[in-house]
């Protein structure tokens, strides 16, 4: 929090001065780093001059962006006083968010708990992230589309785990098409569940920073958790469930048809994809392409879309993606484009 504030504007260089107090209670180290690497990071995101003293932060440049530093510093020193940890990326990721027009405030994004396990907090990153999450609590279905790295599936899991905890739902069902095996899973050596076990690990993975490993083998007994390939659903009605498709990018439009319709009563489905890595066989429209044409503006659904901007892995993936973007956008239209979007999100 700002206590107080001193503004000298430059009228002929459009130039001011902002005077940040920071209060007692807050210690400086935390909020500008161990190195300073925090101030660092303001300053790469800045113009502005910006200089410390005690517990005085002086900022000096463009009025406009001056105000905007004077803002972010505010947004972390609130994070400060929820017990957050304040990260290099997450000052980054606050400076973009302050730059959004949308007025979602930095302090609110980050300190969303979706579920808490082993002592860490599964939060969103971004602010498409939050919307994901908030949307997953307003929608029956919701459709969560975008590159690698977005946390897509993982926020989705989280969602369910929680749901799990809270009684909303009696079971888990994560399930994804095992596509690279096509039909020759009979040929594969080992039983039924070694087969398909390398394409449903990713699932298995997340699920793991959020449940008790301990706990899983008991709750996958009980059927409280299930983690199937997309084939064992047909013929199911699935109530009171969680129900997670993962890689729905790779299924075909029968297939989504006949996932979505497995929805009972008292359930929420999640699914999850990548339209630009679609593994089908050339010439094979992928179901997650077409049911956006199909079932954008359905009440009770919603399509989610997250970018290289919420990548949360390495920097260097959201350079990857976006190149590749650019990339793809200089080939033919390709059956698996995405369709034209009815209405913005």
């Amino acid at each position: 929090m700002v206590h107080s504030t001193h503004r000298r504007d430059d009228r002929a260089g459009e130039r001011s001065q902002l005077k940040i107090v920071v209060p007692d209670d807050h210690s400086m180290v935390s909020l500008l780093g161990s190195r300073d690497e925090l101030l660092h990071a303001v300053e790469r995101a800045f113009s502005s001059d910006i200089h410390v003293r005690g517990n005085e932060i002086t900022v000096t440049g463009p009025a406009a962006e001056t105000e905007l530093v004077g803002r972010l510093f505010a947004e972390l020193i609130e994070l400060l006083r929820s017990g957050t940890q304040i990260t290099p990326d997450a000052v980054e990721r606050s400076v973009a968010m302050l730059r959004d027009t949308g007025g979602e405030r930095p302090a609110e994004v980050l300190t969303l708990d979706i579920v808490s396990s082993r002592g860490r907090t599964i939060r969103p990153k971004t602010l498409n992230q939050k919307r994901y999450v908030e949307a997953i609590d307003r929608n029956t279905i919701v459709f969560g589309i975008g590159p690698a790295g977005t946390g897509k599936t993982y926020l989705a899991m989280a969602k369910a785990v929680r749901a799990l905890q809270d009684k909303k739902v009696n079971r888990i069902i994560l399930t994804r098409p095992a596509v690279e095996a096509g039909e020759r899973l009979g040929f594969l050596p080992g039983t039924l569940y070694e087969k398909i076990d390398p394409y449903l690990r990713p699932l298995y993975d997340a699920l793991h920073d959020m449940v008790d490993p301990d706990s899983i083998p008991r709750l996958m007994s009980a059927g409280t958790i299930e983690v199937a390939p997309l084939a064992y659903m047909r013929g199911r009605t699935l109530n009171d469930s969680f129900i997670i498709l993962d890689e729905a990018q790779n299924t075909s439009p029968e297939q989504m048809k006949m996932f979505l319709t497995r929805l009972g009563f008292g359930s929420k489905v999640v699914v999850t994809g990548d339209v630009t890595q679609v593994d089908l066989p050339s010439g094979q429209q992928s179901g997650l392409s077409v049911v956006q044409g199909i079932l954008e503006g359905v009440s009770d659904i919603d399509f989610c879309r997250l970018t290289s901007q919420d990548v949360v892995r390495h920097k260097l993936v959201t350079e990857i993606v976006d190149a590749y973007n650019r990339f793809d956008e200089t080939r033919l239209p390709d059956v698996n484009r995405p369709p034209a979007r009815r209405r913005g999100r």
